[in-house]
């Protein structure tokens, strides 16, 4: 049973490198675009994105209470890995996004700062949560989620990427806190 389902995992992932482009030059010259576009247009593609996010999840955390998904393309796998799970979907938005009372965090990117932020009262002291985005690159973005989500007392089970590039070391930032990617550059 185990190596049909590892054999069946293994094909799902195949399924979703496959549905990967790569685009050079984008959006700037020297940077290697990967392109998840063809996999939101195919159902099969997108099905076996979260099997496999639910299959880690499941094997790896008794409890989780919600799915925090990272604006904007966390918002795509996001839902369908809670309502799977059985669990709720909170957003974390770029400032200024959010009605209502919010908690935000800045930090740095390449050429600048950014803020992102929660609804105040979307996250509980306590809960357990996952954090989830399309791209894991330098961390900046993921790595503030992760803070956001401690000034809300709630605590971070795991970060979960569709793509991580490895090559720009985005897991360091985010320890001791696990990363758990599909796929890997």
């Amino acid at each position: 049973m185990a190596t049909s389902t590892t054999t069946e995992s293994e094909n799902k992932l195949q399924l979703v490198h496959r549905r990967v482009r790569a685009f050079p030059d984008f959006p700037k010259t020297g940077v290697l675009f990967r392109d998840i576009c063809p996999i939101l247009k195919d159902p099969a593609a997108l099905t076996a994105v979260i099997d496999l996010f639910e299959e880690h999840v499941r094997k790896k955390h008794e409890q989780v209470d919600l799915i925090i998904g990272l604006d904007a393309r966390g918002f795509l796998f996001g839902p369908l890995l809670a309502q799977r799970l059985g669990v709720g979907f909170v957003l974390i938005r770029k400032k200024g996004k959010l009605p209502g009372a919010t908690v935000s965090v800045a930090y740095d990117l390449e050429y600048g700062k950014a803020e992102v932020e929660v609804q105040e009262d979307a996250v509980a002291e306590g809960q357990k949560v996952l954090l989830i985005d399309d791209l894991l690159a330098t961390g900046g973005t993921m790595s503030a989620a992760v803070e956001l989500v401690k000034k809300q007392q709630a605590q971070v089970l795991d970060c979960l990427v569709l793509v991580e590039l490895k090559e720009l070391n985005g897991r360091d930032k985010l320890k001791p806190h696990g990363v758990f990617s599909l796929l890997q550059y």
